[in-house]
């Protein structure tokens, strides 16, 4: 191993630029030079002076507690879908991936590490099957939606901003006695809003696995009502679905996007409280905020933690993979095992149970008890 690239692909998340700097100083740290590619794959393609970055210790010295990525990140540059300008002018979804596999060799570049989320890790599986020499994959998503790991860096800082959100919502929400909507990423999974939502107090949480009723939802709010509290917390992922019914989407997919925009189920699901329930309704949608800033403590850390495992795993072994954080330890996990599926909220799981328990409605009628829905381990008689 003499040379290292690094690129980050997708949506940006907390946590980014503190990979680059573990996976960098790592690599440096062992003789290896570290390449820093531009906006996932873009900056292989593009001819300019900073497409492609020489992480020196100058490089990215500073950067461990800051948001963002100093690479960039783009969801437009697969390299098996890249946009190109044809002879009249509109840019056509082209394989690119010879030219990258090419410039891989031509650069001297011995393994990739790549950070991103399910679609990055197909991309580099993908890669690999035309000649890549090894990829490492750091799980990055805010999701925590990614399968194999445990967590991905990111969510906590997610998590940890939405709380806040919630926080404040409720003395707003108090004084004009509303029923605040939040609506929060989570396009396939509701980790973020069933976390922060219970941390923060939430009244009602709709995620994506658990299809949620209407009528259970305005029964909630009424409840609250009556009892005097003249206020709700409602929180709402972008992907919650009503039982029957599909996502709600704000915006249609191009050629170029593997996934259409999300959005509004917030807004719509304030009016339908307030036609139904007469309680003024208002909605918020937290979007990006949850991706920028500075990650916390736990996200720098975990960040740090698999950066540095890429880099053992590329300098101790030949194999590729994802590093997951597994029982507390770092693991490789092989790309086959990662990509076409996510990891959901488990709607009978004990996070989802702590919520009931302390009175949170998540839009359905649970049935059964704690003991129907939790294995039973055998223990033996001392």
């Amino acid at each position: 191993m003499r040379r290292i690239a690094i690129n980050t692909g997708g949506g940006d998340a907390p946590g980014l630029n503190a990979v680059i700097r573990s996976v960098a100083l790592s690599a440096l740290n062992r003789g290896w030079d570290v390449l820093g590619i531009r906006r996932g794959y873009e900056g292989l393609l593009v001819n300019k002076p900073d497409s492609l970055i020489n992480l020196d210790r100058n490089a990215i010295r500073g950067i461990l507690h800051l948001g963002g990525t100093i690479l960039g990140t783009t969801n437009r540059s697969d390299p098996f879908r890249f946009p190109v300008e044809g002879p009249d002018g509109q840019k056509v979804a082209t394989d690119v991936s010879g030219k990258i596999v090419a410039r891989f060799a031509e650069l001297g570049i011995d393994a990739l590490v790549a950070l991103g989320g399910d679609g990055s890790m197909s991309i580099a599986k993908q890669l690999m099957t035309r000649g890549l020499p090894r990829v490492i994959g750091v799980p990055k998503t805010i999701d925590n939606d990614l399968r194999g790991t445990n967590v991905t860096f990111g969510f906590a800082t997610a998590v940890e901003i939405t709380t806040e959100a919630l926080d404040r919502l409720h003395s707003t929400a108090q004084a004009h006695r509303r029923v605040m909507v939040v609506e929060v990423m989570g396009r396939h999974a509701g980790w973020i809003a069933l976390h922060a939502g219970i941390a923060g107090g939430a009244d009602v949480i709709l995620i994506p696995e658990i299809p949620y009723k209407l009528e259970c939802v305005y029964e909630k709010v009424r409840e609250r009502y009556r009892r005097g509290s003249d206020f709700a917390i409602v929180v709402v992922s972008e992907g919650a679905k009503e039982a029957g019914q599909g996502e709600l989407y704000k915006m249609g997919k191009d050629v170029f996007k593997e996934h259409a925009v999300l959005g509004g189920i917030g807004e719509r699901l304030a009016r339908q409280i307030e036609e139904a329930t007469g309680c003024e309704s208002r909605s918020v949608v937290l979007g990006h905020l949850q991706r920028g800033g500075t990650p916390v403590g736990y996200d720098r850390l975990l960040a740090q933690r698999m950066g540095c495992a890429a880099v053992r795993y590329l300098a101790e072994t030949e194999r590729s993979g994802m590093v997951a954080e597994v029982g507390g330890e770092m693991r490789l996990i092989p790309l086959e095992e990662i990509v076409g599926g996510i990891r959901g909220v488990d709607p009978v799981g004990d996070t989802v149970m702590t919520g009931r328990d302390v009175g949170i409605c998540f839009g359905d009628e649970p049935s059964g008890t704690f003991l129907d829905r939790v294995p039973q381990v055998a223990t033996e008689a001392s």
